[in-house]
């Protein structure tokens, strides 16, 4: 725990509105200590000296108060929104106990990246004593090596493999992305859009005025002017704008703005470029350029205004009603196909979720004809998959590599990440799973196990309806929820595909209800 200075009975103490509450709040921790007073008692004191002193500009660089901060933050569930509330006051920001205080805190919960991130944050801003803060976060690196038990990475440019001391990793851990990132920084560099500078960014409008209500604002990157339209999702580290290109609503982008920079999303982008072509390369996410500041990094990429497939979803839990089966059927389609591509090409999204499926509506009307193959007008339709800020490239690590770690996404974390085994793209078929559940039944996936053969299987603790295909469903549960080590993943998944569009394609008045279906969901999401 962080402890207030022992000293406060020194005198020229005596004309400080803040001794009082020290002096009080020393008093509470000796009464806590001892067991005579509980924690909410101290935490009450403490978030009233908060309230009190926040705003007061006397004290923004005063270590007393930031450590009655800490003292608040350690024993709060809700430390990041206070952690986020210190820097919007700009409480000691430009010194660098701010940045080891709240990184030593999140290692300790083992929040090793955002640890590894605040490290980061800190030295970007040059806080003082940087050469202090620079060793606490070499101190870290060293601490986290020894943890995740890993050898240093082989060279990967020019197409040579990663070399990993183990076969069973962290893929998300701030020690791998750090190393990976330096092995793979000559190969970024090459890549079209890529716009490094060595600088912070110096915009006329600072981009950390941006905010949630922003409107009409425009930033200049690159030569380019954007006006910001709107806030389009916020994250711990990073902010998505809809903005205008030289203020064009015919050129619309999304505009991710992240803090530190952070390239690897960039890098999965023109991974799926390289490895997917064609029709399939429609489904995923395309970004234009990044560019790389020493302060923050800006990706730009193109901007779906048609929502989510989370938004579907939420469209019938307001009304109280269930998604059609036949709309269930069809993006269960779509997201098998693109982990079926995926897949084949090496590559694990990571954070498989109805938030990151954009859905895409096609130009032209659509016909029966193309519906099973994916051509003509239904090319144009589907599902648009986003945020890779969370994948893995497979190429980057030995064959047969498995990984461990969980992927942190409350209601996606597959099976084996909850039972601590090692897992590979399950990371993906969980999630679809999720968002299949999710449509039919409105709710988050809960499993159970259940005896089966003389073993066990997993399946939904829900039930199917009985005017539901339920084998088709069942099969889909069954299959992707009990994955064994050694299993065909594309073959399950294009087997699987391969039902459902059967399914479809001998129904021709279900792809004709589908087709209605669709025109009334773009009417309803995008007037929205």
């Amino acid at each position: 725990m962080v402890m207030i200075p022992t000293d406060l009975n020194n005198s020229s103490y005596a004309n400080d509105p803040l001794y009082p509450w020290l002096l009080s709040i020393e008093k509470e921790l000796d009464d806590w200590y001892s067991g005579n007073r509980s924690g909410g008692d101290l935490d009450n004191l403490l978030s009233d000296c908060i309230s009190t002193f926040k705003n007061n500009a006397q004290y923004r660089n005063d270590l007393r108060f930031l450590k009655i901060w800490f003292l608040y933050l350690e024993g709060s569930k809700d430390y990041e929104n206070i952690f986020r509330e210190m820097e919007e006051n700009e409480i000691c920001i430009g010194h660098s106990l701010l940045y080891e205080w709240y990184a030593y805190f999140l290692e300790a919960k083992g929040k090793w990246k955002e640890a590894h991130i605040i490290y980061h944050i800190g030295i970007s801003r040059k806080a003082e004593p940087i050469e202090k803060l620079k060793w606490a976060q070499s101190l870290f690196v060293k601490r986290m090596s020894e943890r995740l038990n890993t050898f240093s990475l082989g060279k990967v440019d020019g197409g040579e493999q990663v070399e990993v001391g183990m076969k069973l990793i962290n893929p998300w851990s701030a020690f791998i992305l750090e190393e990976l990132l330096k092995k793979i920084h000559p190969r970024i560099t090459k890549y079209d859009g890529y716009h490094l500078s060595k600088k912070a960014y110096s915009g006329k409008v600072a981009l950390s005025s941006l905010k949630k209500s922003s409107r009409n604002k425009i930033i200049e990157i690159g030569g380019k002017k954007y006006q910001i339209k709107g806030c389009a999702g916020q994250g711990g580290f990073a902010q998505v704008f809809k903005a205008y290109v030289d203020s064009n609503p015919d050129d619309a982008v999304a505009l991710k703005i992240q803090r530190p920079a952070f390239p690897w999303e960039f890098y999965m982008y023109r991974q799926l470029d390289e490895r997917i072509s064609g029709k399939q390369r429609s489904s995923f996410g395309f970004a234009h350029k990044i560019h790389i500041y020493s302060d923050c990094s800006i990706l730009i990429c193109d901007y779906l205004a048609h929502g989510t497939l989370q938004d579907a979803i939420n469209s019938y839990v307001v009304t109280g009603k269930f998604m059609e089966e036949v709309l269930c059927i069809y993006y269960t389609t779509e997201m098998l196909y693109m982990l079926e591509t995926l897949h084949s090409v090496g590559i694990i999204h990571g954070d498989f979720k109805p938030d990151n499926l954009l859905i895409r509506y096609s130009k032209d009307d659509l016909s029966e004809e193309g519906f099973k193959d994916r051509t003509d007008s239904w090319l144009d339709q589907g599902l648009y998959l986003v945020d890779w800020g969370r994948g893995i490239d497979l190429q980057l690590f030995p064959k047969n590599t498995e990984f461990t770690g969980d992927c942190r996404t409350s209601g996606f974390c597959c099976i084996e990440m909850q039972e601590k085994k090692p897992w590979t793209f399950q990371a993906n078929t969980y999630g679809l799973c999720v968002a299949v559940h999710m449509m039919l039944h409105n709710t988050y996936m809960e499993v159970e196990r259940k005896t089966s053969d003389g073993g066990y299987i997993y399946l939904p603790k829900s039930s199917f309806k009985r005017y539901w295909n339920v084998e088709l469903w069942k099969a889909l549960f069954t299959k992707l929820l009990n994955v064994k080590p050694g299993n065909n993943d594309i073959e399950l998944l294009r087997s699987l595909r391969k039902s459902f569009l059967d399914y479809m394609h001998d129904n021709p008045l279900l792809i004709k209800k589908l087709k209605g279906l669709l025109v009334k969901q773009r009417g309803t999401l995008c007037s929205a």
